[in-house]
């Protein structure tokens, strides 16, 4: 299915959150996510099923001074 990932088109096979993060090469615990402008916890990931052109955004922290 094709999803879009940070304003990016993605094809993906995988069916929930956790897994098309997995697919995506998104392994850090230190991430955010946001499922079509809604936020999923960590906890929820496993849960949240994916459909065709679902809007996905990852935010990961940033270091800086």
């Amino acid at each position: 299915m094709q999803i879009i990932v940070n304003a990016q088109a993605h094809e993906v096979r995988a069916q929930t959150l956790e897994a098309a993060l997995c697919e995506l090469g998104f392994t850090s615990p230190a991430i955010a996510t946001a499922l079509n402008g809604v936020f999923v916890s960590r906890a929820k990931r496993s849960d949240v099923l994916l459909t065709n052109g679902d809007r996905l955004e990852v935010l990961a922290p940033m270091q800086g001074g």
